[in-house]
C-alpha cells in the first residue's frame, strides 16, 4: 500500500496535511485522524496537499467534508492543493470545487492563507 501522511503547523491555527500515494477506504481512516487532532488543536486554517496523491475515492471526499463541517462551526477553514487534472475532475463532478478552494500549488494556497489572516494590531 502505498500511502504516507504528513502534518506541518505554519502558526497557532494554520495546518498543512499533505497526503502522498493512494488515499481510500484503507488510508482515509488515518487521514481523519489527523485533520480531526489538528481541529482539536485549535486549527482554524487547514490545507489539505494533494500535490503527491495518485487516487481518492469516496471515503476520502466523507473525511473532507466532515472537516469543513468542523471547520465551519469554529469559524474555519479547509483549502485544497491539487494540480491532477483527474483529482480535480472528483472534485467538479461531485460539486465540491463550490465548497472548497482549490489551489494549483501549494505556495498559492499558504500565500492565500496568509493575506486572509488579520494583520496584529
Amino acid at each position: 500500500m502505498n500511502f504516507d501522511i504528513n502534518t506541518e503547523q505554519l502558526s497557532d491555527d494554520a495546518y498543512v496535511i499533505s497526503l502522498s500515494g493512494e488515499v481510500d477506504l484503507y488510508t482515509a481512516p488515518e487521514f481523519k485522524q489527523q485533520l480531526l487532532d489538528v481541529i482539536g488543536k485549535g486549527a482554524k486554517s487547514v490545507i489539505v496537499d494533494f500535490s503527491n496523491t495518485t487516487f481518492i475515492d469516496s471515503t476520502t471526499l466523507g473525511v473532507l467534508v466532515g472537516g469543513v463541517k468542523r471547520l465551519r462551526t469554529n469559524e474555519g477553514q479547509l483549502a485544497l492543493v491539487c494540480s491532477d487534472r483527474n483529482i480535480t475532475k472528483i472534485f467538479e463532478i461531485t460539486g465540491l470545487d463550490r465548497v472548497f478552494t482549490i489551489y494549483g500549488t501549494r505556495d498559492e494556497a499558504v500565500g492565500a492563507l496568509s493575506s486572509s489572516e488579520p494583520t496584529p494590531s
